[in-house]
């Protein structure tokens, strides 16, 4: 019997695929197998890193550990459960690909996302992609949202996976870094993945597009190898991403742009809608945070506020 390491780079629930070096091993699970003050769906994710056994012989595996994580990305087991389900660990980079345009990517969609990252300790990344047609008056809505994002603290990159512009310096980024792509049907994420690694095209069927419709069902990310150096984790929608048993009031600490007024609020557990003496709110009213951040926060509240009702009262 031998003892490898290896990262998780696939799951089907029952199997996991595990690279160790050159080669990956098909692996399952000892049967008592459970992680100390972990309430989930599912005890191990793609990108874990794992220690398993090889029986002599044997052509699959048995996870025996997993090693501490950095960070991970959850989506809720189902809507009106506290239970989660992993869907990432160990993540450097999440990376949402938006278009203003062809198709509109709506900010709500693009704050959905960073406040899930910054939430799990992930630094985020905004790529706006197809800028090679967004021109002229067009772009006005390019302007638009890189001026938003930058001025609440967010790296932005532009970028055309059909003519390369701003490609050489987004695979920089990427270099040896396991990063989490996201984005909405249209946006180009596909060809924006096969633009970046020219050695390994990634058919569009590759690159998945998981729509959550029930609670039965079952999704899983997949890791793919970037042939420069990192990997691609390809996840289910971000609207099944979520952060569980929180406050209200805490959904305001997953903005940046907040964060230096939230302590000159009168209260503690200020939610920054109608108690006294906001400065979150005073800061808005100034235009010293962007009012459509302040608008998304407070619609992302609603959410939040009547996911709390319908728990409690089912």
């Amino acid at each position: 019997m031998q003892t490898l390491k290896g990262k998780v780079i696939k799951s089907t629930g029952r199997w996991y695929m595990v690279q160790s070096g050159e080669e990956v091993f098909r692996c399952s699970l000892r049967g008592n197998f459970r992680l100390k003050g972990i309430r989930t769906t599912n005890p191990i994710a793609v990108g874990d890193n794992v220690e398993f056994t090889l029986e002599d012989g044997d052509e699959t595996g048995l996870i025996q550990k997993v090693e501490e994580r950095k960070n991970v990305i959850i989506r809720k087991a189902t809507n009106l459960s506290k239970a989660t389900h992993l869907l990432a660990a160990n993540l450097d980079l999440a990376l949402v690909v938006v278009t203003p345009v062809f198709p509109r990517t709506s900010t709500g969609f693009i704050d959905r996302f960073l406040i899930t990252a910054e939430a799990y300790h992930i630094p985020a990344l905004i790529v706006i992609n197809k800028i090679d047609i967004l021109y002229g008056e067009l772009e006005e809505y390019v302007q638009y949202y890189e001026e938003m994002y930058r001025f609440a603290g967010y790296d932005v990159r532009k970028v055309s996976a059909l003519e390369g512009n701003g490609i050489d310096d987004l695979r920089a980024e990427l270099k040896d870094k396991v990063t989490l792509f996201t984005g909405h049907s249209g946006v180009g994420k596909s060809a924006l993945i096969n633009a970046l690694d020219s050695e390994h095209k990634l058919k569009t069927g590759d690159i998945s597009h998981y729509h959550l419709k029930g609670k039965h069902t079952t999704t899983f990310a997949e890791m793919h190898p970037f042939s420069f150096g990192g990997y691609l984790i390809d996840t289910p929608g971000i609207k099944e991403f979520g952060v569980v048993d929180f406050e209200a009031w805490e959904l305001g600490h997953w903005f940046p742009d907040f964060k230096e007024f939230i302590p000159n609020c009168k209260f503690k557990n200020c939610t920054h809608v109608g108690e006294p003496d906001c400065a979150v709110r005073a800061a808005a009213e100034e235009g010293r945070i962007h009012p459509e951040r302040y608008h998304n926060y407070l619609s992302i509240l609603r959410n939040v506020e009547d996911e709390e009702s319908d728990f409690k009262t089912s």
